[in-house]
């Protein structure tokens, strides 16, 4: 059995609690000879900033290319909010995104049947609800240069953010959503805004063109970004594979994370290209949810969301899909058994805090 090689960066607030229960599957995996890991752990956002100065070292840099994959809990809280802008702690999370080449990310929005009544949507809207967003993560208005606030003559400022996108990013997105649509219902979304932005012209350009080179026989659809938006909440059930820019990604699954009852319930993963020599791509799996300062330190935190993007690591990097289904298999389980934290709890549900849960998704595992 391969040893995978997993770098665990728990980060700040409840991704380190959440990070603690996913080392418990860890170690199931290993005692049942299921999975064989070599890992290594380190410091990122805030918790890098107090010790080093920077969102992340050079070090943990050096620990994040050379591992098969990565783990991240979260980044942030207002404990940091007034840090210079370049050592914020979502920085260090740019910067493995950026310099590992992680340009396309996954996220799926899937709604367990025993949640379908969590979701701020009626129940025939979402049962059943399995949508994958993939999102271009590296380029796009968040890295596009200049950005920049100057002061004008007449004492006002300007702010200016760059929207950028060259065809081969457009292209090599488009080509992960068509792949993984042809592994599921085959259909893709591309949402974008041809109306008002140039970079939408040319992101429809593009992927229609990638699509009849090489994809004609998955469904494909246009959307304008703000219409999608609209429809993600009027009828979601209708997406399948959504393909989209940086920016806009980013609201759109959100939206669609709600959709599913909890931003706690899903997981992510940020890819970069299968490298040529190896056949190996560099990842990083993450929950949706943020460092919720909030509830930090409590035990409250839902830790599902972490431990599905470790079944996305086995699945996509490691090769192991079977193991990935055990873990989902073992989490539809524990809430179909009615076990809920506090973010999901529902009239009637057996309310557990981070561990409580981890203690049911372990004891879920070892039913097989």
């Amino acid at each position: 059995m391969a040893t995978h090689k997993l770098l665990l960066l728990p980060g700040d607030g409840i991704g380190t609690e959440v990070m603690a229960q996913v080392k418990r599957v860890l170690a199931f995996l290993e005692q049942q000879g299921l999975a064989s890991f070599a890992i290594e752990e380190d410091l990122v956002g805030g918790a890098a900033y107090d010790q080093c100065g920077l969102p992340i070292s050079e070090e943990a840099m050096k620990r994040a290319f050379a591992a098969d994959a990565i783990l991240l809990g979260a980044v942030g809280g207002p404990k940091w909010a007034n840090v210079p802008y370049e050592a914020r702690p979502e920085a260090g999370l740019l910067r493995l995104r950026k310099d590992l080449q992680l340009f396309a990310n996954l996220r799926p929005a899937l709604c367990y049947p025993a949640l379908a009544d969590a979701s701020s949507l009626k129940r025939e809207l979402v049962e059943g609800l399995d949508i994958l967003i993939v999102r271009e993560l590296t380029g796009g208005v968040y890295f596009g240069e200049p950005k920049t606030i100057t002061d004008l003559a007449d004492g006002q400022k300007r702010g200016v953010d760059t929207q950028v996108y060259e065809s081969y990013e457009i292209e090599r997105i488009a080509r992960v959503a068509f792949e993984l649509a042809r592994t599921r219902r085959n259909r893709v979304v591309s949402a974008e805004k041809h109306n008002v932005m140039k970079t939408g012209v040319l992101w429809k350009q593009v992927v229609s063109e990638v699509h009849g080179a090489d994809y004609a026989d998955v469904s494909l659809e246009h959307q304008l970004a703000d219409s999608c938006a609209m429809q993600l909440v009027r009828a979601p059930k209708q997406f399948d594979v959504l393909v989209t820019d940086n920016l806009f990604g980013d609201i759109l699954s959100d939206v669609a994370a709600m959709l599913t009852g909890s931003l706690g319930m899903l997981p992510s993963a940020s890819l970069g290209a299968v490298e040529e020599l190896t056949g190996k791509r560099r990842a990083l799996y993450e929950p949706v949810h943020g460092a919720a300062p909030d509830i930090a330190g409590k035990g409250l935190a839902n830790p599902i969301a972490m431990i599905g993007s470790l079944a996305m690591a086995l699945r996509y990097s490691f090769g192991q899909g079977d193991v990935a289904d055990r873990i989902e298999k073992a989490i539809a389980g524990v809430l179909a058994k009615g076990y809920r934290t506090n973010d999901i709890k529902s009239e009637g549900a057996t309310v557990v805090g981070t561990e409580g849960m981890g203690d049911a998704v372990l004891a879920e595992l070892a039913i097989g």
